[in-house]
């Protein structure tokens, strides 16, 4: 068993489950805890599904209160006056407006500083280049700078694990199959409108379906919601 310990940012979506999963198949689940944040999003049922799911997985989970994103305001996640895009390409010069400027750049920060005090110095994100959403703090260059800055900044072996960083929706499924993550994605929440069961019509939860279908995989939320319906 790996005595090394690894902090998991567990939002309660599609990624971060299959995240949560892989450390513990890498680290041991008595290594493993998870953080979640909340940040001031819209829909709450993240933070339900995130408890939910670190439950499943019989990990230790922390919630961090950062009210700061909802008071700059200015995205759809944050901000119930904006409506999340549907089907627009993001460019270098415009990004979607469900980007939450910083988010993950504070996230991962206050992660290793929470890491920091629990000896844990490998902190797990489920953030991936390959995204068709673009958002420059999930590039793998994006991480590599955070990485040198916190381990300068608490003089700490501080490491940024990104295992979905390089792989299509596709990929994260069969990786979820690979470390048991299916029971608990039937409780994780990807929506962008918020709505269970998922909308559908969003381009988060196209995605979601478009890697499911090409893994050839059923999504073991979409059937949970139709049994209890």
């Amino acid at each position: 068993m790996n005595n090394e310990k690894a902090l998991v940012v567990l939002s309660g979506g599609q990624d971060s489950t299959t995240c949560l999963y892989w450390a513990i198949r890498r680290f041991g689940q008595s290594n493993v805890e998870a953080v979640t944040f909340d940040y001031g999003q819209r829909h709450r049922v993240e933070l339900d599904s995130a408890r939910k799911i670190a439950a499943m997985a019989g990990v230790k989970q922390t919630v961090l209160p950062i009210d700061t994103f909802a008071a700059i305001g200015g995205n759809a996640l944050t901000d119930d006056t904006i409506t999340p895009q549907i089907g627009e390409a993001p460019t270098a010069s415009a990004l979607p407006n469900t980007f939450v400027p910083g988010r993950n750049l504070v996230f991962l920060t206050f992660a290793a500083a929470l890491g920091y005090t629990r000896g844990m110095t490998h902190i797990v994100t489920g953030v991936a280049q390959t995204d068709y959403s673009g958002y420059p703090d999930c590039r793998e260059n994006t991480l590599k700078a955070l990485e040198l800055s916190l381990r300068l900044g608490m003089d700490a072996p501080v490491t940024l694990h990104a295992p979905l960083m390089f792989m299509s929706k596709a990929q994260t499924v069969r990786l979820a199959q690979e470390v048991g993550a299916m029971e608990a994605m039937a409780y994780s929440h990807t929506c962008y409108n918020g709505e269970v069961p998922p909308c559908g019509q969003c381009d988060s939860c196209k995605l979601r379906a478009k890697g499911f279908a090409e893994a050839g995989v059923a999504d073991p939320l979409v059937e949970r919601c139709a049994r209890s319906e």
